[in-house]
């Protein structure tokens, strides 16, 4: 059983979150702790200009509403919601806080996920601890 486990969570209809924490919860150990992490992704300076004053705050308030209702009725699991690139900021979130089991749930892969690769793909290429992949 694991005892840090990290679920990232992208808001895409083709994503299984809710399937992705029930993994979680099995595969957590006693006293293990789950955290649910959405990245959000930094828009260029250009496309923050059209943007209504307060909208990212609110976005962001409201992600973070969400994934306190996705962990609601799970023992020792958090929600975090940062910013920065998705790939790169699971695989440093979970160095830096000793994660060792990474459940992320993919789509079926198309073709532009073989000319640029998807985030599954870069976490599992890349993460220097287990990594579990809902389909």
């Amino acid at each position: 059983m694991y005892k840090n486990i990290l679920v990232p969570v992208s808001f895409e209809a083709d994503r299984n979150a809710k399937g992705a924490m029930e993994i979680a919860t099995a595969l957590c150990g006693e006293g293990g702790a789950i955290t649910c992490l959405h990245v959000i992704e930094q828009l260029p300076q250009y496309a923050m200009q059209y943007l209504p004053p307060g909208h990212l705050e609110g976005a962001k308030a409201e992600m973070v509403e969400t994934l306190k209702s996705l962990v609601a009725d799970v023992d020792n699991a958090t929600a975090v919601v940062v910013d920065g690139h998705a790939s790169r900021t699971i695989l440093d979130f979970a160095e830096k806080n000793a994660v060792d089991l990474i459940i992320v749930a993919s789509h079926q892969p198309g073709m532009q996920d073989y000319l640029l690769g998807s985030t599954a793909a870069k976490v599992v290429r890349h993460a220097k601890c287990a990594v579990h992949v809902l389909r």
